[in-house]
């Protein structure tokens, strides 16, 4: 290292103040949200003050999160253009192999809440789940939204874009870079109008988040998914941006690799929440959308 010149192949990055402000940051949320859930910590008669300090304690920790993401990884960017190697890249694809396992335990959590629910509603052992549900799934009373209406139409959103983010990889793959900007625009309009759909049908859902295990299981399942489309929307807009920079060559393009199998991921878990929940765990229940 004498003359300046890396003598292996690995990246040592330059000391950085991100970790340190990321940590401040999250625990700045951390504790506005537990005041915000249990405001009796501080004591009794004083929830009115500690909702006002909440958000005085949330809002910067949010703000400091969101600044530490955006610098910190436009310094990766920058990084990548020089010291991802091919054993850098390597690596990195272990890294998001393993993020990717840890969110489908992540959704496995939610998936086991729902067939608990649905596959035992009448269970002797559960009283309270049994009085609630009616020992039926769905439970009475509810007026579930059709698999066919909305969520097919996001099924088919989702199959779609995952066709044209591949059509961009393969564009990069052979320096392609007018499809790749092409695909990659497709795949962010089709994501941006999977999110409006879901939205629409949130608003127009005939059961509320606190009604029951149904609509709680519901929402958050498919909540958080929709939450993953969001990054995942925002990830590939990065990646347009770049694209679109001429920053993806045919064997250095790990940050559009990385987008692409968040997506697809995004795409298989939808299509466990459209069959388990929204057909299967549908029943026979009457149907209302509109």
């Amino acid at each position: 290292m004498a003359d300046g010149t890396p003598k292996h192949p690995y990246h040592l990055v330059d000391p950085s103040p991100w970790p340190a402000l990321g940590a401040l940051g999250a625990l700045l949320l951390a504790v506005g949200a537990a005041l915000g859930m249990h405001p009796d910590l501080l004591g009794k008669g004083v929830e009115g003050l500690v909702k006002s300090v909440q958000w005085w304690i949330i809002a910067p920790g949010l703000g400091l999160i969101l600044a530490v993401m955006f610098w910190w990884w436009s310094d990766v960017i920058v990084e990548s253009r020089k010291y991802h190697t091919a054993v850098v890249q390597l690596g990195l694809r272990y890294g998001m192999i393993l993020f990717i396992a840890s969110e489908v335990l992540f959704f496995a959590a939610f998936f086991w809440a729902f067939f608990d629910a649905s596959l035992f509603p009448g269970s002797p052992e559960m009283p309270a789940r049994a009085e609630a549900t009616g020992g039926v799934w769905p439970p009475k009373g509810i007026s579930v939204i059709a698999p066919f209406d909305l969520p097919f139409m996001n099924t088919l959103i989702l199959l779609l874009s995952g066709t044209t983010v591949t059509w961009a990889h393969h564009a990069i793959l052979e320096g392609n870079k007018r499809d790749a900007v092409r695909g990659l625009t497709l795949t962010v309009i089709l994501g941006i109008c999977f999110t409006g759909i879901q939205a629409y049908e949130y608003i127009n859902a005939p059961f509320g988040f606190r009604e029951n295990i149904y609509s709680s299981t519901f929402f958050m399942a498919t909540g958080f998914h929709g939450f993953h489309v969001f990054v995942g929307t925002t990830f590939l807009i990065v990646c347009l941006f770049r694209a679109m920079a001429g920053q993806f060559k045919p064997k250095q393009h790990f940050g559009f690799e990385a987008a692409a199998w968040y997506w697809h991921f995004v795409d298989v878990v939808w299509l466990f929440l459209f069959f388990c929940i929204y057909w299967w765990g549908s029943g026979n229940a009457p149907i209302a959308l509109h």
